[in-house]
Protein backbone atom coordinates (compact mmCIF):
# COMPACT_ATOMS: atom_id res chain seq x y z
CA UNK A 1 0.00 0.00 0.00
CA UNK A 2 1.36 3.42 -1.10
CA UNK A 3 1.78 6.58 1.33
CA UNK A 4 -0.02 9.80 0.69
CA UNK A 5 3.55 11.11 -0.20
CA UNK A 6 3.78 8.08 -2.04
CA UNK A 7 1.51 8.45 -3.82
CA UNK A 8 1.77 11.98 -5.03
CA UNK A 9 5.17 10.91 -6.31
CA UNK A 10 3.64 8.67 -8.52
CA UNK A 11 1.04 10.44 -10.16
CA UNK A 12 4.12 13.37 -10.49
CA UNK A 13 5.92 10.56 -12.63
CA UNK A 14 3.21 9.57 -14.79
CA UNK A 15 2.56 13.34 -15.82
CA UNK A 16 5.91 13.73 -16.54
CA UNK A 17 5.40 10.68 -18.93
CA UNK A 18 2.43 11.83 -20.52
CA UNK A 19 3.54 15.29 -21.01
CA UNK A 20 3.94 13.62 -24.90
CA UNK A 21 -0.09 13.42 -25.22
CA UNK A 22 -0.25 16.85 -23.62
CA UNK A 23 1.84 18.38 -26.62
CA UNK A 24 0.64 15.86 -29.18
CA UNK A 25 -2.96 17.56 -27.94
CA UNK A 26 -1.56 21.22 -28.37
CA UNK A 27 -0.30 20.65 -31.71
CA UNK A 28 -3.47 18.92 -33.35
CA UNK A 29 -5.50 21.79 -31.73
CA UNK A 30 -3.14 24.63 -33.26
CA UNK A 31 -3.63 22.80 -36.36
CA UNK A 32 -7.21 22.71 -36.42
CA UNK A 33 -7.19 26.51 -35.67
CA UNK A 34 -4.79 26.62 -38.75
CA UNK A 35 -7.28 25.12 -40.98
CA UNK A 36 -9.98 26.66 -40.28
CA UNK A 37 -8.15 30.22 -40.67
CA UNK A 38 -7.25 28.58 -44.21
CA UNK A 39 -9.07 30.53 -47.03
CA UNK A 40 -11.10 27.96 -48.47
CA UNK A 41 -11.49 30.33 -52.13
CA UNK A 42 -7.52 29.66 -52.30
CA UNK A 43 -8.13 25.77 -52.10
CA UNK A 44 -10.37 26.27 -54.48
CA UNK A 45 -8.51 27.97 -56.80
CA UNK A 46 -5.40 25.50 -55.81
CA UNK A 47 -7.65 22.87 -57.26
CA UNK A 48 -8.83 24.83 -60.56
CA UNK A 49 -5.37 25.40 -61.22
CA UNK A 50 -3.86 21.91 -61.09
CA UNK A 51 -7.04 20.91 -62.79
CA UNK A 52 -6.73 17.40 -61.85
CA UNK A 53 -8.49 14.89 -63.93
CA UNK A 54 -8.88 10.81 -62.56
CA UNK A 55 -8.33 8.46 -65.23
CA UNK A 56 -9.50 5.23 -63.05
CA UNK A 57 -5.59 3.94 -62.93
CA UNK A 58 -6.78 2.48 -59.69
CA UNK A 59 -2.96 3.18 -58.32
CA UNK A 60 -3.87 5.79 -55.55
CA UNK A 61 -6.16 2.29 -53.87
CA UNK A 62 -2.41 0.66 -53.72
CA UNK A 63 0.34 0.66 -50.71
CA UNK A 64 2.84 1.56 -53.83
CA UNK A 65 1.19 4.64 -53.75
CA UNK A 66 -0.79 5.36 -50.69
CA UNK A 67 0.62 3.79 -47.55
CA UNK A 68 -2.76 3.56 -46.00
CA UNK A 69 -6.18 4.59 -45.91
CA UNK A 70 -7.43 6.42 -42.65
CA UNK A 71 -10.55 6.61 -41.47
CA UNK A 72 -13.01 8.44 -40.07
CA UNK A 73 -15.94 6.92 -37.06
CA UNK A 74 -18.53 7.93 -39.74
CA UNK A 75 -16.81 5.81 -42.44
CA UNK A 76 -15.60 2.73 -39.90
CA UNK A 77 -19.80 2.49 -39.40
CA UNK A 78 -20.18 2.12 -43.30
CA UNK A 79 -17.37 -0.25 -43.40
CA UNK A 80 -18.24 -2.52 -40.80
CA UNK A 81 -22.09 -2.90 -42.06
CA UNK A 82 -20.43 -3.92 -45.52
CA UNK A 83 -17.43 -5.93 -44.18
CA UNK A 84 -16.19 -5.93 -41.03
CA UNK A 85 -12.85 -7.89 -41.86
CA UNK A 86 -12.52 -5.03 -44.34
CA UNK A 87 -11.00 -3.43 -41.34
CA UNK A 88 -7.56 -3.01 -39.27
CA UNK A 89 -6.26 -0.54 -36.93
CA UNK A 90 -4.65 2.22 -38.55
CA UNK A 91 -0.69 1.44 -38.64
CA UNK A 92 1.95 3.38 -35.96
CA UNK A 93 -0.31 3.74 -33.33
CA UNK A 94 0.71 6.75 -31.11
CA UNK A 95 1.30 5.48 -27.54
CA UNK A 96 2.49 2.34 -25.57
CA UNK A 97 1.89 1.90 -22.18
CA UNK A 98 3.86 0.22 -19.80
CA UNK A 99 2.45 -2.69 -19.87
CA UNK A 100 3.55 -2.84 -23.51
CA UNK A 101 -0.18 -2.29 -25.00
CA UNK A 102 -0.71 -0.12 -27.23
CA UNK A 103 -2.94 2.93 -28.61
CA UNK A 104 -3.63 3.91 -32.20
CA UNK A 105 -6.39 6.66 -33.32
CA UNK A 106 -8.89 4.81 -35.55
CA UNK A 107 -9.06 2.15 -37.95
CA UNK A 108 -7.58 1.55 -41.75
CA UNK A 109 -9.28 0.02 -44.72
CA UNK A 110 -7.75 -3.29 -45.24
CA UNK A 111 -5.35 -4.23 -47.88
CA UNK A 112 -4.63 -7.65 -50.04
CA UNK A 113 -1.27 -9.57 -50.14
CA UNK A 114 -0.42 -7.56 -53.04
CA UNK A 115 -0.78 -3.84 -51.21
CA UNK A 116 -4.42 -3.45 -52.86
CA UNK A 117 -7.13 -2.32 -51.01
CA UNK A 118 -9.21 -4.93 -49.84
CA UNK A 119 -12.52 -3.57 -51.99
CA UNK A 120 -10.47 -3.07 -55.17
CA UNK A 121 -11.61 -5.99 -57.75
CA UNK A 122 -10.44 -5.92 -61.56
CA UNK A 123 -9.16 -2.33 -60.75
CA UNK A 124 -12.60 -0.89 -59.74
CA UNK A 125 -14.07 -0.36 -56.24
CA UNK A 126 -16.55 -2.61 -55.31
CA UNK A 127 -17.84 -0.04 -52.73
CA UNK A 128 -17.70 3.38 -54.43
CA UNK A 129 -20.81 4.60 -54.00
CA UNK A 130 -20.42 4.31 -50.55
CA UNK A 131 -16.39 4.66 -50.34
CA UNK A 132 -14.48 6.54 -47.13
CA UNK A 133 -14.83 10.25 -47.43
CA UNK A 134 -10.74 10.20 -47.80
CA UNK A 135 -11.49 8.49 -51.34
CA UNK A 136 -13.66 10.94 -52.29
CA UNK A 137 -11.91 14.01 -51.54
CA UNK A 138 -8.38 12.35 -52.86
CA UNK A 139 -6.04 13.70 -54.25
CA UNK A 140 -6.78 16.79 -52.24
CA UNK A 141 -6.11 17.14 -48.78
CA UNK A 142 -4.96 20.70 -46.59
CA UNK A 143 -2.40 20.19 -43.82
CA UNK A 144 1.03 21.25 -43.15
CA UNK A 145 3.72 19.15 -43.87
CA UNK A 146 7.65 19.15 -43.62
CA UNK A 147 9.41 19.20 -46.77
CA UNK A 148 13.41 17.56 -47.19
CA UNK A 149 14.14 20.30 -45.57
CA UNK A 150 12.42 20.36 -42.80
CA UNK A 151 10.38 23.37 -43.28
CA UNK A 152 6.92 23.20 -42.92
CA UNK A 153 4.66 24.52 -45.20
CA UNK A 154 1.22 23.94 -46.55
CA UNK A 155 0.47 21.43 -48.73
CA UNK A 156 -2.94 20.33 -50.89
CA UNK A 157 -2.10 17.92 -52.78
CA UNK A 158 -1.29 14.39 -52.71
CA UNK A 159 0.40 11.84 -55.42
CA UNK A 160 0.83 14.45 -57.89
CA UNK A 161 2.48 13.24 -61.47
CA UNK A 162 2.15 9.91 -60.18
CA UNK A 163 -2.10 9.38 -61.57
CA UNK A 164 -4.28 10.92 -63.16
CA UNK A 165 -4.26 14.21 -65.60
CA UNK A 166 -2.97 17.35 -64.73
CA UNK A 167 -4.70 20.71 -66.25
CA UNK A 168 -7.94 20.24 -67.26
CA UNK A 169 -10.83 22.27 -67.00
CA UNK A 170 -12.77 22.80 -64.05
CA UNK A 171 -15.89 24.78 -63.05
CA UNK A 172 -16.00 27.13 -60.00
CA UNK A 173 -18.95 25.39 -58.81
CA UNK A 174 -17.27 22.19 -58.92
CA UNK A 175 -13.38 23.56 -57.38
CA UNK A 176 -15.83 24.49 -54.42
CA UNK A 177 -17.43 22.10 -53.82
CA UNK A 178 -14.09 19.87 -53.64
CA UNK A 179 -12.43 22.77 -51.45
CA UNK A 180 -15.36 22.83 -49.24
CA UNK A 181 -15.19 18.46 -48.83
CA UNK A 182 -11.64 18.62 -48.17
CA UNK A 183 -11.43 20.86 -45.97
CA UNK A 184 -14.73 19.18 -43.84
CA UNK A 185 -12.48 15.64 -43.90
CA UNK A 186 -9.54 17.40 -42.47
CA UNK A 187 -11.42 19.21 -39.44
CA UNK A 188 -13.54 15.72 -38.64
CA UNK A 189 -9.94 13.91 -38.91
CA UNK A 190 -7.82 16.76 -36.44
CA UNK A 191 -11.42 16.85 -34.13
CA UNK A 192 -11.42 12.98 -34.18
CA UNK A 193 -7.20 12.87 -33.03
CA UNK A 194 -7.81 15.55 -30.45
CA UNK A 195 -10.88 13.10 -29.10
CA UNK A 196 -8.50 10.62 -29.44
CA UNK A 197 -5.74 12.41 -27.00
CA UNK A 198 -8.01 13.93 -25.06
CA UNK A 199 -9.84 9.66 -23.98
CA UNK A 200 -6.06 8.72 -23.65
CA UNK A 201 -5.29 11.05 -21.25
CA UNK A 202 -8.35 10.51 -19.11
CA UNK A 203 -7.77 6.72 -19.47
CA UNK A 204 -4.06 7.15 -18.19
CA UNK A 205 -5.17 9.21 -15.11
CA UNK A 206 -7.40 6.50 -14.20
CA UNK A 207 -5.68 3.42 -14.65
CA UNK A 208 -2.28 4.76 -13.45
CA UNK A 209 -0.84 4.49 -16.79
CA UNK A 210 1.78 6.13 -18.73
CA UNK A 211 3.63 6.09 -21.73
CA UNK A 212 6.96 4.52 -21.92
CA UNK A 213 8.67 4.62 -25.39
CA UNK A 214 11.43 2.56 -24.56
CA UNK A 215 8.77 -0.27 -24.40
CA UNK A 216 7.25 1.00 -27.71
CA UNK A 217 10.87 0.69 -29.37
CA UNK A 218 11.18 -2.77 -28.33
CA UNK A 219 7.75 -4.14 -28.33
CA UNK A 220 7.65 -2.57 -31.68
CA UNK A 221 10.59 -4.05 -33.12
CA UNK A 222 9.79 -7.91 -32.05
CA UNK A 223 6.19 -7.36 -33.30
CA UNK A 224 7.62 -6.07 -37.05
CA UNK A 225 9.81 -9.14 -37.24
CA UNK A 226 7.05 -11.61 -36.64
CA UNK A 227 8.07 -13.17 -32.61
CA UNK A 228 5.33 -11.10 -31.06
CA UNK A 229 1.37 -10.34 -31.26
CA UNK A 230 0.74 -6.46 -30.02
CA UNK A 231 -2.54 -6.27 -28.13
CA UNK A 232 -3.60 -2.12 -29.82
CA UNK A 233 -6.46 0.01 -28.06
CA UNK A 234 -8.12 1.60 -31.30
CA UNK A 235 -9.80 5.07 -30.53
CA UNK A 236 -13.74 4.45 -32.34
CA UNK A 237 -16.80 6.08 -31.21
CA UNK A 238 -15.66 7.62 -27.97
CA UNK A 239 -14.19 4.58 -26.58
CA UNK A 240 -11.21 1.86 -27.00
CA UNK A 241 -11.67 -1.59 -28.58
CA UNK A 242 -8.86 -3.80 -28.24
CA UNK A 243 -7.52 -5.47 -30.96
CA UNK A 244 -4.66 -8.58 -31.06
CA UNK A 245 -2.04 -8.22 -34.20
CA UNK A 246 0.03 -10.46 -35.71
CA UNK A 247 2.64 -9.60 -38.45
Amino acid sequence: MRTCSEQAFFLRVINVKNDLIEKRLAEAKEELENLRNFPEEKLAGIIQEIGFKCELCGRCCTKEFNDYVFLLDRDVAIIKEIEEKGLVPAPYPEFCDQKGRFYGSGYALKTKADGTCVFLEAGRCKIYGKRPTICRVYPYMLHREADAKGAVAWRQLSGLNKHGSYYSKLGKAECKALAEETKDYEEAYLLQLIHFFEALKSHFRKKGLKHVQRTYDKRMRAFLNGKLEIEIFVYCGGGFESQLLKK
